[in-house]
C-alpha cells in the first residue's frame, strides 16, 4: 500500500535525522520548497513539519524557519533496585537536580493498593518529584507509601527530594524490588507544562516496587515518567527511585 505525500515528507526527514545526514541545528527546507519538492500543496509541507515538532524533532524560530534539535543525550539508566536514582546519576557524573512537587493523599486505586499489600481504608500518599539533568527535565518521580507505615508522611512528604535517603533516616538499609514494568504514553497538559514538551513526545514509563530486603516489607510503589526526546536511555535490568 502506498504512503501519502505527508508521511513520505515525514519518513525521508526522519531518515535523514537517523544517518546524521543533517547535522544539529541544521535549517530544515521552508515549505514552499518542500512542497515544490514532492509536488504537493503547501498544507502538506506544513502539516509534515508540524508533525516533526510536535514529535520534538525539529522547533521553529519566527521569522527564521525550523531547525533540526540538539542531540539527545544519551543517559544510563541501572535498573537494580539497591541504589536510588540520585545516587545512580551522580556516580555517573551527571548534574542532576530534583524539585519535591507535592505530597498528597490519593483516592482509592486498586492497581497501587495491592502493590503495596494496602487495606482498602488505607491512606496512602503520592509523592512527586522532577528530576532534571544539567537543568532539562528528564523525569517525574511518583512515590506512593503507606501512611500506616510512614506516620509522619503528610507532614515530611514535601520535603522530601530521595525516598531511599528517607527511609535511611528510618532505619532501612538494603533494598530491592520484584517487578518492574515499562510501558509508553504521552503527556498529559500538566506533564507538558512539566517537561517543557509538546502533546506528541512519547514518554517511557517506569512501574516498579521498592522491598526492604530484611523484612521484605514493600516501602512503595512507584511510577516514573521519563522524557523521551531529549535523552538516550541504556537501560540494564532492575531500576529504583
Amino acid at each position: 500500500m502506498p504512503i501519502d505525500k505527508e508521511t513520505q515528507i515525514i519518513d525521508d526527514i526522519m531518515e535523514k535525522i537517523i544517518t546524521k545526514a543533517m547535522k544539529p541545528g541544521e535549517k530544515l527546507l521552508s515549505e514552499n520548497k518542500l512542497a515544490d519538492q514532492y509536488n504537493v500543496p503547501r498544507i502538506t509541507a506544513r502539516n509534515a513539519l508540524t508533525t516533526l515538532e510536535a514529535r520534538g524533532y525539529i522547533y521553529s524560530v519566527q521569522g527564521k524557519g525550523r531547525f533540526l534539535k540538539e542531540t539527545a543525550k544519551p543517559i544510563q539508566l541501572h535498573l537494580t533496585g539497591n541504589s536510588s536514582f540520585t545516587e545512580k546519576m551522580q556516580r555517573a557524573g551527571y548534574r542532576l537536580t530534583t524539585k519535591n512537587m507535592y505530597c498528597t493523599k490519593i483516592s482509592y486505586d486498586s492497581k497501587v493498593y495491592d502493590a503495596l499489600r494496602a487495606s482498602r481504608e488505607a491512606e496512602i500518599y503520592k509523592i512527586g518529584r522532577l528530576r532534571l539533568i544539567d537543568d532539562e527535565p528528564i523525569a517525574i518521580h511518583q512515590s506512593y507509601v503507606n501512611q500506616q507505615q510512614f506516620p509522619n508522611i503528610a507532614q515530611e512528604g514535601p520535603q522530601i527530594l530521595s525516598m531511599f535517603a528517607y527511609y535511611r533516616q528510618l532505619g532501612y538499609e538494603a533494598f530491592t524490588s520484584k517487578q518492574s514494568l515499562l510501558s509508553i504514553t504521552f503527556p498529559t497538559s500538566y506533564e507538558q507544562k512539566l517537561f517543557s514538551c509538546g502533546s506528541m513526545v512519547p514518554l517511557i514509563v517506569l512501574e516498579t516496587d521498592c522491598i526492604d530486603v530484611e523484612t521484605q516489607k514493600v516501602l512503595e510503589y512507584t511510577k516514573i515518567l521519563y522524557r523521551s526526546d531529549k535523552f538516550k536511555y541504556d537501560i540494564t535490568m532492575n531500576e529504583s527511585r
